[in-house]
Order: structure tokens, then sequence, then C-alpha cells
């Protein structure tokens, strides 16, 4: 494993319980960073906090990114306890029903789209002011392969996806004089809780779409994450980068 030096950073690591936020929670504390890991799921939450305390600073923080006045309090609590935020991984996500467009009910729709966009749009919004009045930060939203070609009967998030994907760009090139570097990451499936919520023949499906015939291992994303979370990401901004196993074809 290479190394990143994250000391002394706060960071942010949404949908941290579980999953990638985890393994990129784990890499930020290895690296030397304090973290808040900030999730909804209050059972979840404490057990993964009580893991990860042996390997430094991590406050959990209950919250639901969907909620503006939520994410707003947590923002608070997260500067009380750490005393900023450097960081931000913007990672809390659903996959929703695998229906086609036609048979989606609406109320998951919203649900899919009020999570997986609303929810990052929160985040940043929250964040970015101190960013800004220190002069420093680092945004890493993540988004999918699925938000750049659109996977079939998952209308709402591919939409939320590429949403996602058009945020970075615009606040990318809203905050770049000031040394606030804001991209993404668009990877493909890795096996998490996520897989619980669609059918198997839509694993199947994103499976075959990937050359190197096989999932994302959630250490890799988080070796990527570390990279653009880190002070030596201090040019790149607005940008799209891909752990797609070689799906992507732009």
């Amino acid at each position: 494993m290479n190394s990143i030096d994250l000391s002394g950073r706060r960071a942010v690591v949404t949908g941290g319980a579980q999953g990638i936020g985890l393994a990129i929670a784990r890499r930020f504390l290895e690296s030397g960073a304090q973290v808040a890991i900030w999730d909804r799921d209050d059972d979840l939450l404490p057990k993964t906090v009580g893991e990860l305390a042996k390997l430094g600073h991590v406050e959990g923080v209950m919250v639901d990114v969907t909620d503006w006045k939520a994410v707003e309090q947590a923002t608070a609590e997260t500067v009380a306890a750490l005393g900023r935020i450097d960081i931000l991984v913007a990672n809390a996500g659903v996959a929703g029903p695998t229906v086609p467009l036609v048979d989606y009910p609406v109320d998951a729709w919203h649900e899919v789209v009020a999570i997986d966009l609303f929810g990052i749009y929160h985040c940043c919004r929250a964040v970015v002011p101190g960013m800004v009045e220190r002069g420093y930060g680092r945004i890493v939203n993540v988004a999918s392969i699925a938000g750049k070609e659109g996977n079939p009967n998952a209308s709402a998030y591919s939409a939320a996806k590429a949403g996602v994907i058009a945020l970075t760009k615009s606040l990318g090139k809203e905050l770049a004089a000031h040394d606030i570097a804001v991209n993404c990451i668009t990877p493909a499936a890795a096996r998490t809780a996520i897989f619980d919520q669609i059918s198997q023949a839509h694993i199947d499906y994103m499976l075959s779409r990937i050359p190197r015939g096989r999932f994302l291992e959630l250490d890799e994303a988080a070796a990527m994450v570390a990279w653009l979370a880190s002070e030596e990401n201090s040019f790149t901004t607005g940008a799209v980068f891909d752990l797609s196993g070689g799906r992507a074809t732009y």
C-alpha cells in the first residue's frame, strides 16, 4: 500500500458505516486524518466507530443527508468535535429498485434522487463556506459508471449519478481559485450491502460489462480517494476518475 499523508487533516465521510465509505474512513485514519463518519444507520454506526477507534480519532454523527437542517447540525457537531472540516467524501447512496422506468414507483424514484443527488448537494453546501474561509479543501463525490452510461432498469440511480458528475464539474470551477479541489469517482459495482437492493439479473448485467471480469475491491476505491483528498492533488479539479475496470469509454 502506498503512503498518502493526511496528517492533521479533518475529514467527513458520509455513508461511512459500511461498504466503500468504511474502506475510505479506514484508509484516512491509517493516513493520519481525523474522521467523522456521517450515517443514518443508528445500529451500525456506533459499532463501526468502535471498531475504527483503535486506528485514530473517529467520531460518529447520525444524519439523514436528505434533510438540510440535519446536515447543518451535523456540520456544526463535526466542527465542534474536530475543529474544522478539510475533506468531504460524499459517498452516502442507495441503488433503488431495478425495474423499467414505466414500472418505477414514483416515491422510490424521488427517494433515490433525494439521497444520491440532493444529499451530495446538501453536504457540499454545508462544508464549502468553511473551506473557502480557510482557503483550503478537498471534496470527493461518489458518482457511478451508471452516471456516464445509464444502466437499464436503474433510471433513478443513473440520473442521480449523472447529476453528481455535473454538480462536481460545476462546483470545481466555482472553487478553483480557493485551493479547493472538487472531483468525483465513477466506480463500477463493488460487493457491498447495496447488492441487497438489486436483482441478481442486474448484478449479472453489471459484471458482464466489466472487462476485468470482476467487481471493484473496496480498498481500490479507498486508494484513489485518499490521493484525491490529499494536498498533493493540488491542480486537478472538476474531474471524473474512473474505477470501472475498463468499462468506461470516455
